[in-house]
């Protein structure tokens, strides 16, 4: 049987940085919402469809020249959707 790894499913993140960005950058990080937050960060909440979006978007971060201070992965893991192989036939 010729079973294909299937396309992982998009992951929704939330990204805080330091310091608050004006709201003119939500444009760069496009199809993220920026949050202002009290304690002087700023979130960035929004979905990726793999890896190399997400580092893409860790990249944006680091040309900022701000500090990252988490990275969260606010979807629960999803096994079925996210393995790449099924288990082998008993």
């Amino acid at each position: 049987m010729n079973r294909h790894p299937r396309p992982p499913a998009p992951i929704t993140y939330e990204l805080r940085i330091h310091g608050h960005l004006d709201p003119h950058w939500s444009t760069w990080f496009a199809g993220f919402t920026l949050t202002p937050e009290d304690d002087g960060t700023t979130t960035l909440e929004g979905t990726v469809i793999d890896q190399a979006e997400l580092h893409g978007l860790l990249t944006k971060i680091r040309d900022l020249g701000t500090t990252l201070v988490s990275v969260t992965s606010t979807d629960a893991p999803n096994h079925e959707h996210g393995s790449t192989t099924d288990p082998p036939a008993r």
